[in-house]
């Protein structure tokens, strides 16, 4: 396994691996309890993962016409 696929486990981890220990319901954080902000920032910060991910593949490079 190439070391930016590693990069993958990053999100895994914060979302689930990390819930036992912020499982808080305050502080409200955006209105929302603690443990919902931080389900909801992993998913936004999933996505930049895997875009990062993405640009660094140089599997994604071999299609591209410049």
């Amino acid at each position: 396994m190439k070391l930016i696929h590693l990069l993958s486990l990053i999100p895994f981890i914060g979302m689930l691996g990390m819930l036992p220990v912020v499982n808080k319901v305050e502080p409200y954080v955006l209105g929302m309890p603690f443990i919902l902000f931080w389900i909801v920032l992993w998913v936004v910060l999933t996505s930049v993962f895997m875009a990062i991910i993405y640009k660094l593949d140089p599997a994604n490079k071999e299609g591209e016409t410049e």
